[in-house]
């Protein structure tokens, strides 16, 4: 009996169930070739689901080519109309993919999966389209025919002898929820051919002379039928799985493929694939980075990143490993991962080429005892001869400039023995013409070091060797002397250089390593968002040698730029080009790729299969709680595609700043809480402090009230008078202190935001002493204003509001019927102004406080405040950038004095009437 841990369902699988619930389903119309009646099969089935289930259908593509009977199809059917893209002096007619995401229908019919869309388009296959309508929950119809298949592109080559350039990868249509096959018999298509109902006459003519022969059509059926099967049995295979029925597994199985620059690596690729398909089995892409050897050309590193990226779309580990004996890697790698299928490539070459460098196949048919080695023989393509790697320094064909330092080499170290001849003896001489050999290997490479040997030997030979200046030898001891040098001299040679590049590697790996970390220390010690932004921009131009640039949702949502930085060009390619490259533009088309990125969380941009037309290769930063931003990277050379290394680097260093960029943000947030948390204090001290000030004023007003309504006829009309007298003061009093509550919240969640506007200083006074009203009642108030005084540029209602805290702040602490002074004075760049009493004054030690929230001056008979006014006031300045203190009077009284700066461009003075000393009552 299955215990409960093995009844248990598998947790990935269950993931898995989730996800397809939300995508949508993809149908797929399988066909062996083009007129089988796929499209019109695809148009009868969603008809069904339109007619039987009420299903939303749209047609968002499909080809009639002119066919009647499947133009008489589309009649009844929602068609979404195609956009218009211009290329090349050419409208072209494709997919609205974002009018299909906008309509949102339940199924949609996509014809001609395969489909390679116009330059410009978001995504450079159709099957990318599809995807994202897949993604958004939308079902698909498509149509396929089996020779648009990756794996399965060197074989409809070799059937029909034509290289289909449309092609999809295979886990497109692995992932399809069902495939339905249509097919035909030879006979038929061709029937169907002649009658014109495939394609035009003479095209149809054509076809019937090339690709569609009977046995190309055969054969292409067998294909179909074959997938479709291998596609059945799949599908039972997960069943069986899913609902824990027992059968017999296969044995786990391992590929591997060996990758390089040639062209033909696809094929092998591609066999790989088709291997591991059968077998059921993981398998693995490897690329051996040869230490020893040159640089690979830019060619050569744009084909080896599309056939990495070749391997990864259909589903492989890609691997790249470093090494000088590469048949030794990959035995220790094969090894080590448990591989049992290896897969490797024999270019068609000279059996001497063979002799002279040794067979790599013979080398790891040697070494990989019990792994199963399947060699392809294989040429490389006509127009590419040359694919092989030829070390930059080793062999001819190289600039010539190398050989000829390396002759100076030997030139200068003959020089230097011709002269001190006599004192040297043949040991000497042999070594000192080691020296041009390993300054040759470590400084020029393999090849010059090797022809530096061969010219060493013969200068000793026709210098130093009896019989002098002939190429003659004498003595046989000599000849094996002179062996014995060349044989030292390579081999000494092959060891310095396979160490300067051993080396070299080293400090590559190290740089990158040290690169990572010097970022995430740095990061972690950053608590800045614009700091950290410029620091992982910069950290990305250093290593990857290109702009990068670190893009942010705004405010708005809007994706911009938060910072940008540009590397300068190397001086080799500097001087190559002559001119500096131009800085980054993130116009409209590089803006909708990063906006892209940052809503589908997926690379693009140039390089990739999607947006390829940008300029940039854009990458999004991952965090768990979604995509943050997106790191954009444009590189100085002209590589197209990004190394699987680099790619992953990319992707780790696209990860570390997206945890930096999460962290800042989380840091804010918490900022922001502890804000929320610090003001819900400041409410509760706020109602705390103000309990006692709010009652005193309600029980005056309601005793005043309730007197009024139980006696107020018995009273005479004084007494009323004075009842609504004290009504209307502790109203007033409660009005105000209701204002300066919400005063002190605006400035304290920091929502005081200043309306600014020229204003004259006499009119704000004005408006403060009326608000005042009767509270000035008895009291002079003396005005000193100067009559050239400019305006100033202040928020009008906020200053007026200060003035009537301050003024009012006089009125209470001060003695009945005194005098109140305004000043007001224009200093260097500010206008001050003062109010002072004729009031007790304040104790020096509160001199320093009374500005301070609840901060009350205890004084005898004197009912405390709130302890607001001042607070709100000295708020009020500070946001003007001004500044407010309080002194004691002499004779007595309170001076409180703040000052505000005047504007960048002060208006002309007003011209009023000399007002230097007034008084208002």
């Amino acid at each position: 009996m299955p215990t409960e841990e093995e009844k248990r369902p598998d947790p990935d699988q269950l993931l898995e169930r989730i996800k397809d619930e939300n995508r949508g389903k993809l149908v797929v119309f399988l066909g062996p070739a083009a007129g089988v009646g796929k499209t019109y099969a695809m148009l009868e089935a969603a008809h069904e689901r339109l007619e039987a289930d009420g299903v939303d259908v749209v047609v968002g593509w499909v080809e009639t080519h002119k066919r009647q009977e499947t133009e008489a199809l589309l009649k009844g059917l929602e068609i979404i109309p195609p956009r218009e893209v211009s290329y090349k002096g050419k409208v072209i007619q494709e997919m609205d993919l974002d009018a299909i995401l906008r309509r949102r229908p339940q199924l949609a019919l996509v014809d001609e999966l395969a489909h390679t869309n116009a330059p410009g388009s978001r995504h450079a296959k159709r099957y990318q389209d599809v995807e994202e309508l897949l993604d958004a929950g939308i079902d698909v119809f498509t149509t396929l025919n089996i020779q648009h298949l990756e794996s399965l592109n060197d074989v409809i080559a070799q059937i029909t002898g034509i290289t289909v350039k449309e092609t999809i990868p295979d886990g497109v249509l692995e992932r399809a929820d069902e495939i339905r096959l249509i097919d035909l018999s030879p006979e038929d298509l061709i029937q169907r051919l002649k009658e014109g109902k495939v394609y035009v006459p003479e095209q149809a003519e054509r076809a019937l002379r090339h690709f569609f022969r009977p046995g190309n059509i055969n054969a292409l059926r067998e294909l179909a039928l074959r997938h479709t099967a291998e596609r059945v049995d799949r599908q039972l295979e997960r069943y069986m799985k899913a609902h824990e029925i027992k059968g017999p597994w296969p044995v786990d199985e391992r590929v591997l493929v060996c990758v390089s620059p040639s062209p033909f690596s696809a094929n092998l690729i591609r066999v790989a694939y088709r291997m591991a398909v059968r077998l059921r089995a993981d398998w693995i892409a490897v690329h051996v980075e040869q230490t020893g050897r040159g640089d690979l050309s830019e060619r050569e590193r744009d084909r080896l990143a599309r056939n990495l990226r070749l391997a990864e779309q259909l589903g492989a580990e890609v691997v790249t490993l470093t090494g000088n004996d590469v048949a030794q890697v990959l035995a220790q790698f094969a090894r080590s991962r448990n591989v049992t299928q290896m897969i490797i490539g024999k270019p068609l070459k000279p059996m001497l080429v063979d002799l002279v460098r040794g067979s790599l196949v013979d080398r790891i048919m040697r070494l990989s005892r019990g792994i199963s080695i399947h060699v392809i023989p294989g040429e490389p393509e006509k127009d590419d001869t040359r694919w092989r790697r030829v070390p930059r320094t080793a062999w001819p064909g190289l600039p010539l400039l190398l050989y000829v330092q390396a002759f100076l080499a030997v030139a200068v170290v003959t020089a230097f023995t011709l002269l001190f001849r006599p004192a040297l003896t043949t040991v000497d001489l042999n070594l000192i013409y080691l020296l041009p050999v390993l300054v040759a290997a470590s400084r020029l490479g393999l090849g010059s070091a090797i022809f530096a040997a061969v010219l060493g030997l013969l200068a000793l030979d026709f210098f130093f060797t009896q019989p002098i200046f002939t190429f003659t030898v004498a003595n046989v001891r000599h000849v094996f002397t002179l062996l014995i040098f060349l044989i030292v001299a390579i081999i000494i040679s092959s060891f310095a250089s396979r160490l300067h590049y051993e080396a070299r590697a080293a400090r590559l790996r190290e740089a990158k390593t040290a690169a990572l970390y010097r970022l995430s220390r740095e990061i972690a010690a950053t608590s800045d968002a614009d700091q950290l932004v410029n620091l992982v921009a910069k950290e990305a131009c250093d290593i990857f040698t290109g702009d990068a640039m670190v893009i942010l949702p705004d405010d708005n949502g809007e994706l911009a730029i938060r910072s940008l930085v540009s590397c300068p060009q190397p001086p080799s390619q500097a001087t190559e080009a002559k001119t500096e490259p131009e800085p980054h533009k993130f116009d409209e088309k590089e803006r909708a790729t990063a906006t892209w990125v940052f809503h589908h969380g997926e690379i693009a941009g140039r390089g990739t299969e999607t947006l390829a037309e940008a300029s940039a290769i854009y990458v999004p930063l991952h965090t768990a709680r979604g995509v943050v931003g997106v790191l954009g990277l444009r590189r100085n050379d002209d590589r197209r595609y990004l190394s699987p290394d680099e790619r992953r680097m990319l992707e780790a260093f696209a990860g570390l700043a997206a945890v930096a960029i999460e962290r800042i943000r989380l840091t804010e947030e918490a900022k922001k809480a502890e804000i929320l948390t610090a003001t819900e204090q400041l409410r509760m001290a706020l109602l705390d402090s103000v309990s006692h000030d709010l009652r005193t004023p309600l029980a005056s007003i309601i005793g005043a009230v309730t007197s009024l309504l139980e006696d107020g006829d018995l009273y005479a009309k004084e007494v009323r008078r004075s009842f609504l007298e004290t009504i209307r003061d502790e109203a007033e009093h409660m009005n105000r202190l209701v204002g300066n509550l919400l005063d002190m919240a605006r400035l304290e969640t920091g929502v005081l935001h200043l309306a600014r506007d020229w204003c004259d200083v006499e009119d704000v006074i004005g408006a403060a002493l009326a608000r005042l009203g009767n509270r000035l009642e008895g009291r002079s108030v003396n005005l000193d204003i100067p009559h050239d005084l400019p305006l100033i540029y202040i928020d009008f209602v906020l200053i007026e509001q200060a003035l009537v805290n301050l003024l009012d702040n006089a009125v209470r602490y001060s003695p009945p019927g005194s005098d109140i002074d305004i000043v007001v004075r224009k200093e260097d760049k500010a206008i001050e102004m003062a109010i002072l009493d004729r009031g007790v004054g304040i104790p020096k030690e509160d001199l320093e406080r009374i500005f301070d929230k609840f901060y009350r001056v205890k004084r005898p008979g004197h009912g405390g405040g709130t302890g607001l006014g001042l607070s709100i006031c000295k708020g009020i300045v500070h946001a003007h950038g001004g500044r407010i203190w309080a002194e004691n009077r002499e004779g007595g009284g309170t001076k409180v004095t703040f000052t505000l700066p005047l504007g960048d461009k002060t208006p002309e003075p007003v011209q009023v009437e000399n007002k230097t000393t007034q008084s208002v009552r």
